[in-house]
């Protein structure tokens, strides 16, 4: 008997084929500075903290070295399973917020670098307006971030006529309820066509929480929830801080949430409350997010292992009716992909190495749990895309020209 009546699992000789994985939250540029944010700089060092480093990082990107870092981390993905990525994309200008001869520039490389490697890129130009829920004006340092909603809407426009269903989807990110006012959300939404899948920041940090209690006497998702039309075109990033009436009100909308575990832990943002919200029937998946790692498995083992934690109990994810904890977390990605990308699963698969020795023996019914809390070492050796094998023998077809180029342009990144 298969595992899970969601989750597609079959042998293929020695090894195992398994659906390709979506992830539902990235910034690639991010990937540059993994390992460079884990000094202190406070003594109550958070988020707030983080995004400093992040700034001085962003603000030394142009389209080129957005290729070359995007491309890295792209070939990493889909040596680790990914086959379908959500880019929430805000490095739009120059860093001193001069837009670019070519608006589309930093998109441009983007797209490029997705094409190259043979990933699915869901591209999310985000609306960035202001520096927090009183209105402020953007920092000095947020400006290349920025857009007005004309400015955006053109954006938006411009690269959604790109998309080809195949390898290229547009949405709308609107990067949070601090950045976004209320009339421009509205202004926007009521703008977009009507199967644009939206993503949006929420309640990641309790600091935002509490900002937005002072300001729209509301929560963040509560406020949301009785704003918006949130539905299953909706990806709700992070919503790690919810209280009872918003874990039921996600699930009823048929948003899906972005986890993004291995981000959360390293930025101190709390846990996802996984439980309830699977109690509730809400739909969710996973995403690498700032890339400190790119590897499902880690992103999935630690989203149980952290409800373990809390809970002192085991096996969380799972329940009677889906007893493995990992068909069950790898059926919630499936599930909810293609309302969170826009993109059917269609052919994309992995292929898990079946004479790796951890899989010796291995089953239909234990196959995933072996590969998600087994080890590190990495299991996937094929992965196909639309018809391609980007990935064969565990390594990717342009990985040293890639890595290469990645190398020149970190050096140069760094570089005082």
């Amino acid at each position: 008997m298969p595992p899970s009546p969601h989750v597609a699992i079959a042998s293929e000789g020695p090894d195992w084929r398994l659906p390709g994985i979506a992830n539902l939250h990235s910034h690639a540029f991010q990937r540059a500075m993994a390992g460079l944010a884990e000094r202190q700089t406070h003594p109550s060092d958070s988020f707030w903290t983080w995004r400093e480093t992040m700034y001085r990082m962003a603000a030394r990107f142009d389209p080129d070295a957005l290729h070359a870092v995007a491309s890295q981390l792209y070939v990493e993905m889909l040596e680790a399973g990914y086959t379908r990525v959500c880019e929430f994309h805000y490095l739009h200008h120059a860093p001193d917020g001069t837009p670019y001869a070519t608006p589309t520039a930093m998109s441009d490389a983007l797209v490029a670098a997705a094409r190259d490697t043979g990933i699915r890129l869901t591209l999310l130009p985000v609306l960035y307006m202001t520096g927090g829920f009183d209105g402020r004006a953007l920092g000095e340092r947020q400006k290349r971030f920025g857009h007005d909603v004309e400015g955006y809407l053109r954006l938006f426009e411009s690269l959604h006529a790109r998309r080809d269903g195949t390898w290229l989807e547009v949405g709308c990110a609107l990067h949070s309820l601090r950045a976004v006012p209320a009339d421009a959300m509205r202004v926007v939404l009521a703008a977009l066509p009507a199967d644009a899948r939206i993503h949006i920041h929420i309640a990641e940090q309790v600091g935002e929480v509490q900002d937005c209690l002072a300001v729209r006497d509301l929560r963040p998702v509560e406020w949301l929830l009785q704003n918006a039309d949130v539905d299953a075109r909706w990806t709700l990033v992070h919503a790690t801080h919810l209280n009872d009436w918003e874990v039921a009100g996600i699930a009823k909308s048929g948003a899906t949430v972005a986890i993004c575990p291995t981000t959360e832990a390293n930025l101190g943002d709390g846990l996802f409350r996984l439980r309830d919200h699977l109690d509730a029937g809400g739909a969710w998946g996973i995403g690498s997010d700032s890339h400190i790692s790119v590897s499902p498995v880690e992103e999935l083992r630690w989203l149980e292992y952290g409800q373990r934690l809390v809970t002192r109990h085991r096996n969380i994810a799972a329940d009677a009716t889906s007893p493995s904890v990992g068909a069950t977390l790898l059926a919630g990605t499936m599930a909810s992909a293609k309302n969170a990308t826009g993109f059917a699963a269609g052919d994309d698969a992995l292929l898990l190495d079946g004479g790796a020795p951890i899989l010796a023996g291995a089953r239909a019914d234990d196959v995933v749990d072996r590969w998600i809390f087994s080890g590190n070492r990495n299991l996937v050796r094929e992965v196909r895309v639309a018809g391609q094998r980007p990935v064969v023998d565990g390594a990717h077809r342009d990985r040293p020209a890639v890595a290469a180029r990645y190398t020149r342009t970190l050096r140069g990144l760094l570089a005082e």
